[in-house]
């Protein structure tokens, strides 16, 4: 019989959750599944099957009201019900959802509805990746920056209530954490995925704890990121200098920053480094810097594949992240990594393709540094494709269908 996959999402196509989704899809039906891909924001790429989820209008109603009452995930109600008749329509064997934030669903009504009329049924299993700690705080994607625990008994005082899904006025964390853990706790035949064992460590401690929990991390494309020829050097006359590679979408304190800026001094004119994807202010901000190469933000990834076989070393200074993938690409293109003991970003690197350094460590950074530049670099480009290539997407696609889904 063939099996029927609903898969949802805050976008399709983009970005690495975006992109997992539709490499997903694709593998499904490779293996003879029929699959629905249901997203909220933007376009979605031809070649899908895919149902969007209410509408722009929806999404910036959704995003204002969150912003005056701290109520995230609780508006969408039309649209939530909508999909909800739509996944009945399509009658899945297996729900798969992914990132339920962002402004498009009703995560109550959603989950109502999973828990009451869809999960136990023969036949019915529903998967949830986690990329973030979205699913069991009270507000937050992150808690390491902010350094709160609150989260492992019942969130208040919120210190991220700035933070994405950002409150200017209200904090109502210790309602929204009360909410999610009613809707999200108790659905049978539920069973989470996380994209790195930190995160699943932190789950330990959540009230998701009942759950089975299973760890895959995110794959890349090998074919396109590789070391491949790149005129960067000559294009912002780098020369033989080093160059230190860095990349965020958004730019943050919390993403290194500022910490960049420090780096940037320290080293004087010993290297050169390359910020990619700053904007506006920030580009002005960093210009002041001679020996950084401000560069705005790009969706092309050949393009990031260019600028990865450029680099000496990529250098990750987030203060807390799931589970890079900016770090897979980089190795796959033969360059070293540095990055902070935060979260799950010193999990895919080994002594031969990476350093992990203390938060906010600048000097650890550097005497980093120094010590990649004098390593051979044909055996570093080698060390750092091998270990990338135990990240082949395929793989990962292949380990959900088998490991997780049981097709």
């Amino acid at each position: 019989m063939r099996k029927r996959v609903l898969l949802v999402n805050t976008v399709a196509g983009k970005g690495s959750v975006g992109r997992l989704v539709t490499g997903l899809s694709d593998s499904l039906k490779e293996r003879g599944a029929e699959t629905l891909i249901a997203y909220g924001r933007w376009e979605a790429p031809a070649g899908q099957n895919v149902y969007r989820i209410g509408s722009d209008i929806d999404v910036g109603i959704h995003g204002v009201l969150s912003r005056i009452t701290d109520r995230h995930g609780l508006y969408s109600s039309a649209a939530t019900r909508a999909l909800i008749k739509k996944i009945k329509e399509f009658s899945p064997d297996i729900i798969h959802l992914h990132n339920v934030h962002g402004y498009y669903v009703n995560y109550e009504l959603l989950f109502s509805w999973l828990k009451n009329e869809y999960a136990g049924k023969e036949g019915h299993r529903i998967i949830w990746t986690l990329h973030d700690c979205w699913s069991f705080t009270g507000h937050c994607v992150h808690f390491e920056y902010a350094g709160c625990e609150r989260w492992r008994s019942c969130c208040h005082n919120c210190p991220e209530k700035g933070q994405y899904p950002a409150s200017l006025f209200l904090d109502n964390s210790k309602e929204n954490y009360r909410k999610k853990q009613q809707s999200f706790t108790g659905i049978k035949d539920l069973t989470l995925v996380t994209p790195s064992e930190w995160l699943k460590e932190q789950l330990k401690g959540s009230f998701l704890r009942e759950y089975p929990v299973k760890c895959v991390p995110t794959g890349i494309d090998l074919d396109t990121f590789k070391k491949r020829a790149s005129s960067i050097r000559e294009k912002y006359g780098i020369g033989d200098k080093p160059l230190l590679l860095g990349a965020a979408n958004p730019w943050r304190e919390r993403k290194g920053f500022d910490d960049f800026l420090r780096l940037s001094e320290a080293l004087g004119d010993k290297a050169v480094i390359a910020m990619i994807g700053l904007k506006g202010a920030e580009v002005k901000r960093v210009s002041a810097y001679v020996n950084i190469i401000p560069v705005k933000r790009t969706d092309s990834i050949s393009e990031m594949a260019e600028w990865y076989s450029a680099s000496d070393i990529y250098v990750n200074l987030t203060y807390e992240d799931t589970f890079p993938t900016t770090n897979l690409e980089a190795m796959a293109c033969g360059t070293p990594v540095i990055t902070y003991r935060a979260g799950g970003s010193p999990e895919a690197l080994t002594p031969e393709c990476g350093i992990v350094t203390d938060v906010g460590d600048i000097a650890g950074v550097i005497k980093a540094a120094e010590e990649l530049l004098k390593k051979d670099t044909g055996e570093t480009e080698r060390a750092c494709r091998q270990q990338a290539e135990k990240y082949d997407r395929a793989q990962r696609f292949g380990q959900y269908i088998d490991e997780v889904y049981g097709l």
